[in-house]
């Protein structure tokens, strides 16, 4: 059986501020209340893993110790069939810039360049959500996305390569939805909906 959380405030182990948001709205469905890594100064550990659950084991794990409280992290990315999953869990490092800071835009047409040659348009979004408890125990959920990758990028809402992914059944891409919307469908609600299965009570 999952451990579960009794805590009523964690620490959610991310520096991305629209991660950190989409993150604190489910959580206050639960009535948890969050603070995040960077207001509490926490380094951001290297992501050495090659799996999103791995990466988001090594954040949780990192913050719970060193907050000695309970931490939830997030590892997601964009993956496109025809690039054999790219960038995957690269797909910041596929923003970053060589002064520091990160580039989702350049990202983006980085990776139509490299798909355009190929007709499946096939993408989905992944996200791995960990819980991590300051004795060591892991609880780990991952969710997905499904949909097709679309040029040029469209919306103004959402972060990351939200403009250029278009979910299953949808006419909009994760950037010009209702974010009422995306959260309902995202991979990321769907990771957390595992999670508060086995973890969470209202």
């Amino acid at each position: 059986m999952p451990r579960r959380l009794e805590e009523r405030r964690i620490v959610l182990a991310s520096h991305n501020a629209g991660k950190v948001r989409e993150n604190a709205a489910l959580l206050a469905e639960y009535g948890i209340a969050v603070v995040s890594a960077k207001e509490l100064g926490l380094p951001e550990p290297a992501e050495t893993e090659t799996t999103f659950l791995g990466n988001a084991t090594i954040k949780a794990l990192a913050a719970a110790r060193a907050a000695n409280m309970v931490a939830m992290a997030d590892d997601s990315g964009f993956s496109i069939a025809s690039l054999n999953g790219d960038p995957g869990v690269y797909t910041a490092d596929w923003a970053e810039q060589p002064g520091g800071g990160r580039d989702y835009a350049k990202a983006m047409a980085k990776a139509e360049a490299l798909a355009r040659p190929h007709p499946d348009r096939t993408a989905w979004f992944t996200c791995a959500l960990v819980l991590a408890w300051p004795d060591g125990h892991t609880e780990g959920f991952e969710g997905k996305a499904m949909g097709e990758w679309v040029w040029p990028p469209r919306g103004a809402a959402g972060f990351g390569y939200d403009p250029m992914f278009q979910p299953k059944g949808h006419a909009e891409t994760f950037a010009e939805m209702d974010p009422a919307v995306k959260h309902r469908i995202s991979h990321r609600a769907e990771a957390f909906r595992l999670l508060a299965e086995g973890c969470l009570k209202k």
